[in-house]
Formats: structure tokens, C-alpha cells, sequence
């Protein structure tokens, strides 16, 4: 394990991380908000000055051995020393008066998960929930992607950490020229960013508003700065936008890459890309039905919310225009089946993943034709392709620890004193793990996170990081084969 590089690695990011923080500080001194931009200074100061002393105590230690467990480690420790930085200017204002609301608030907003401990959000001031949102857009694209997309010397290890930090269970989206990869990312990401606050400015929303859901949207987050989320504003063409763009964000974006360097056929053949936006699609109207006439006018009105509300659970956004808790039970049932899938891989959504469910369903087919016709020669195939035995071990492997986390998630939460219900407890699960945001019973649409203990919320704030990071990634760690010297 070479510690000096991690730590060599984490210090750019620390100072990454606080030059990001200059914004927020702009938009307090420019407000009249001094109590907050002191805050937002102090912050930038002490993570600064860590940052750089950090930086030249452990500079001067090459290594050329950087390893996945490198890899692993630097990636998890990134994600909590950020989260902890991040979660200073809420501290130090005073926005969030418990280190322990301000690190989940923070945590929940840098893996995108939406969750969130404040009762009342209009209220604060602008430099503090234009930061809320920013950790959204700065997690859903990835730190690590972010520091070799900044510091081309990463090299080899560069590719690792990438892989460590990314979503989905396949690799073909990591270039050898990871940098060059890293940077197009960004561009896309940012170019997006662009069009979208363009877009829902035409729509009413002045340039803050129309930032900070943008930066939720692309990153799949769900952090809006007005209480009622999306429908505070009560409008069909802001809902189209923003449904049009969580779907884009839902997509891998190693497909964005490919269409601009002029490879448009791998739309055509990629097997997840086709499954995504059928099931975006069936299940829009299979939700819409039973709201017809018992909750809205007509298909029109009942489609525009479903489709609304799929989008974004399916790609794990966590937006609301509408209560769903209060939907029929059938419309439930199907945004509740939509939790355990998720986005694409290489997206900035969360969940088991699209690819995972596909490649499961497409095994469980060629298994019954197998049963069926003992003496056929069948294979599942992905994007045209017939798939090994390793990768589908790998999606097995991944879908079963992923429920066990979801168990055991369920199980700690529901130890509480105040005895939650299972629903409570299990959705409460969902929800981070799969970093969707809002659930179900006492974690609804309207609600919040502020009434579970402590001890609660830093053990959500691990199993968001989790989910984030692929659970492996994080679980790893506590393996004693980890720490383990050849």
C-alpha cells in the first residue's frame, strides 16, 4: 500500500474542493450575507492549508506501483475527507447547527443522493444553498474524475482510481488516455450544464434557480432550493425540461463520447442504451393509468406527472412535483420497482444499474431455453455479443451483496428507539443505498431526514458512500485479504 501517494493524490482534491468554495463566497459577499461568506472563507482557509502541507510532506514520494487497492483506498478516503470539508460552511454559518446534519447533508449531496435533514429551505440564505446544490453537480461527475481531468500526471493509476470510482460494471468507457477521457467528460458534463440553465430560464426561472436545478438534474441529485422541489413551480414546460434532461443524465455517458467522435452506431446496437428508455417508457404510462380521473383530469395531465416522477426515481434524481406517497397503489408500486434499478452505467445516477438488470434478465431466458432444450448451445448476449461467464459471476456477485447491504441497512435503521415500521425502515434503505433521495411513509416526498438519532444518520451517510461507490469499492476495505501484503 503506497499511503504517501494517496495522501499526495487527496491533498490536490482537498485544494480542488476549497477553489470550488470561491463561488459560493462570491455569491455571499455580493448578497450581503457576511455571516456566510466568513464562513465559506474560514473553510477555504483551513482545508487550503491542510491541503498544501499535506501536499509537501508526501510530494517527494514517487511511486510507479500504484495498485487497485491504491485505487480502492484513495477513492473512499476522498469521498469522506470531502464530505467533511464540504460540511464546514454549513457548520461555521450555523445553516446547519449539528456537525453530524451539516456531514449527512454534505455526504448526501456529493453522491447524489438528495436526502436531506432541513425543514425549511427558502429561507436560507443564497451563497449556502447555491453550495448545497454545487456538491450535486461536483459528485455526479466524480471527484477522482475530476482530479485526472485537472492533473494529467496521474497516469496509470489514474485509470484505476477511475475505475474504482465509477458506476457500472463495465470498463469500455475507461480509455487508456484517461486524462484526454476524463477531460471530454467534463466537457460534455459542462456543455449540458449550459443548455439545460439556458433552457429553463425560457421557462420563468431567474439564473439561480435555473443553476442549482440544473445542477441537480445533470447530476442526478435532486437538491432544489425551494420546498416543494420542482412544484413549486407549477409548470408544464419546466417539468418537460427537466424530465428530458434527468433521462439524459440517466444515459452512460461513454455514449455521449462516442456520438462526438462520430460513432453513432453504438446507440444502435447497445443493449442497455434500448432497455433504459423502454423501461423509462412503459413504465410512464403504467404509472399514469390509475391516476386518470382519481388524481388527475385526464391521460395528458396524469402522463406529464408519471413521467415526471419515473424519470426521476429511475435515474435516482429524487425531484417531486407531485406527494406520490399519496398515489394509487399500483403507480407506487411500479416507482417502487424502479428503485432497485436505477440508471445506466457511467451515468451520474445510482442503483443497481440498467446493464445489471438486462444482463440477469437475458441470463434467466437463456437458462430456461437451456432447461427447455438440454442439448442446445445458447449464449446471452450484450450489445451484439456474447457475454462470459466471468462478467455475469461479476453481476451476480454484485446484485447479491448489494441486497444483503440493503438488509442490513434496513436492520440498523429499524433498531432506532423510536421503532420504525419496516416501511420506513426498508425504503429508508433504498433510498440511500440507491442514492434516489425521497421514499416512501416518513421519508415521502414531503418529509425529511432530520428525525432519525445520530448514530443513524452517520451510518446513512456511509451506506450513501456505499451505494455511490459500487459497494465494493467501500466494503472492500473492511476485508482483512485488503490490508493483506503479498
Amino acid at each position: 500500500m503506497h499511503f504517501a501517494v494517496v495522501f499526495n493524490i487527496i491533498s490536490i482534491l482537498m485544494l480542488v474542493i476549497s477553489g470550488f468554495m470561491i463561488f459560493p463566497l462570491g455569491i455571499a459577499y455580493f448578497n450581503g450575507e457576511y455571516i456566510y461568506a466568513a464562513a465559506f472563507l474560514y473553510t477555504i482557509l483551513i482545508v487550503s492549508i491542510i491541503g498544501i502541507v499535506v501536499y509537501l510532506i508526501t510530494k517527494k514520494i514517487k511511486s510507479n506501483q500504484f495498485s487497485s487497492k491504491d485505487g480502492f483506498l484513495m477513492v473512499t478516503i476522498s469521498w469522506v475527507i470531502a464530505s467533511a470539508a464540504g460540511a464546514l460552511p454549513f457548520y461555521f454559518s450555523g445553516a446547519i447547527p449539528s456537525y453530524t446534519e451539516a456531514y449527512f447533508e454534505t455526504m448526501s449531496g456529493f453522491t447524489t443522493t438528495g436526502a436531506s435533514i432541513l425543514t425549511e429551505i427558502q429561507s436560507l440564505p443564497k451563497s449556502i444553498l447555491f453550495w448545497r446544490s454545487l456538491t450535486h453537480w461536483l459528485g455526479g461527475m466524480g471527484f477522482v474524475v475530476l482530479t485526472v481531468a485537472i492533473i494529467p500526471l496521474l497516469g496509470v493509476g489514474g485509470v484505476k482510481m477511475v475505475s474504482a470510482e465509477s458506476p457500472g460494471p463495465t470498463m469500455d468507457k475507461i480509455s487508456p488516455k484517461i486524462t484526454y477521457m476524463a477531460k471530454m467528460l467534463w466537457v460534455i458534463y459542462i456543455g449540458l450544464t449550459i443548455l439545460e440553465t439556458v433552457l429553463l430560464m425560457f421557462g420563468g426561472m431567474d439564473l439561480f434557480d435555473s443553476l442549482t436545478h440544473t445542477f441537480g438534474t445533470l447530476a442526478t441529485g435532486g437538491f432544489s432550493p425551494k420546498n416543494a422541489s420542482v412544484g413549486y413551480y407549477n409548470s408544464t414546460y419546466i417539468d418537460i425540461v427537466i424530465t428530458v434532461f434527468m433521462v439524459l443524465a440517466g444515459l452512460n455517458f461513454g455514449l455521449y463520447y462516442r456520438m462526438l467522435i462520430g460513432n453513432f452506431s453504438e446507440f444502435k446496437k447497445n443493449t442497455e442504451f434500448k432497455a433504459y428508455l423502454l423501461i423509462f417508457a412503459v413504465a410512464s404510462v403504467l404509472a399514469a393509468l390509475p391516476l386518470i380521473g382519481k388524481v388527475y383530469s385526464g391521460f395528458g395531465e396524469s402522463l406529464r406527472y408519471s413521467s415526471f416522477q419515473v424519470a426521476s426515481v429511475l435515474t435516482t434524481t429524487g425531484f417531486a412535483t407531485a406527494d406520490f406517497d399519496l398515489w394509487p397503489a399500483f403507480s407506487k408500486y411500479i416507482l417502487f420497482a424502479l428503485m432497485f434499478i436505477g440508471g445506466c452505467s457511467g451515468s451520474t445516477g445510482g442503483g443497481i444499474k440498467v446493464v445489471r438488470i438486462a444482463t440477469l434478465f437475458k441470463q434467466a431466458i437463456t437458462e430456461m431455453k437451456q432447461q427447455a432444450n438440454p442439448r442446445g448451445v445458447f449464449s446471452t448476449r450484450l450489445n451484439g455479443v456474447p457475454i462470459g461467464k466471468d462478467f455475469f459471476y461479476t453481476v451476480v456477485g454484485f446484485v447479491f451483496l448489494y441486497i444483503m447491504f440493503l438488509l442490513l441497512t434496513t436492520a440498523i435503521i429499524s433498531t432506532a428507539p423510536a421503532g420504525y415500521d419496516l416501511e420506513t425502515s426498508f425504503s429508508t434503505a433504498l433510498v440511500t443505498v440507491g442514492n434516489i433521495g425521497p421514499g416512501f411513509s416518513l421519508v415521502g416526498p414531503t418529509m425529511n431526514y432530520a428525525f432519525f438519532p445520530p448514530y443513524i444518520k452517520w451510518f446513512l451517510s456511509f451506506a450513501m458512500m456505499a451505494g455511490r461507490l459500487e459497494i465494493y469499492t467501500v466494503l472492500i476495505l473492511f476485508t482483512p485479504y485488503f490490508w493483506r501484503r503479498k
